[in-house]
């Protein structure tokens, strides 16, 4: 096993660990810090595999701009943690489903055939993702944008709208 991968392994585990505290943190803040811990683990995935244009958007866009806009959002609505019992009565029900997932998640690895060699890809020049990301996807990019700015005034009217109940 070379030292790259065992890199990704750890870098994997860790990466899954910290996406496992996002759902099962109870302070939103402690969630939120795992998710940012999730987020920079996929970025430096994407390093290693040797994707530089992925790890920057991964790094600077989620990274960064969405857990800022999350971050500020739970900061002015503020989220009261969760209450302590969380076990409802679709415990079984979703404990099934997370290992028919994990399951079929395991499956579909073992099953696969992976490609080991990657040196003989031919990468994809910046200006052809910069002509895509412009011409084939702006206008999506910017209707995201509305829906993230949108929310975050949404969560300002709601904080200032438990000011004035109080």
């Amino acid at each position: 096993m070379s030292s790259t991968e065992v890199i990704f392994y750890v870098l994997g585990g860790l990466t899954a660990l910290a996406g496992i505290g996002v759902v099962t943190f109870r302070s939103v803040v402690h969630a939120a810090l795992a998710l940012i811990v999730t987020l920079l683990g996929v970025a430096a995935t994407f390093l290693l595999l040797s994707v530089e244009f992925l790890f920057l958007a991964q790094l600077l866009i989620y990274g960064g701009a969405v857990t800022v806009l999350l971050l500020f959002a739970l900061m002015l609505t503020r989220v009261r943690d969760v209450p302590a019992l969380m076990v409802g009565a679709q415990w079984p029900l979703a404990l099934l489903a997370a290992g028919s997932f994990l399951g079929i998640f395991a499956f579909s690895i073992f099953d696969t055939e992976w490609r080991g060699d990657t040196e003989n890809l031919t990468p994809i020049p910046f200006a052809d993702i910069g002509d895509t990301l412009f011409r084939v996807w702006a206008v999506p990019f910017e209707i995201a944008s509305l829906v993230l700015l949108v929310a975050l005034v949404g969560a300002i009217v709601l904080g200032r709208q438990e000011e004035g109940d109080a």
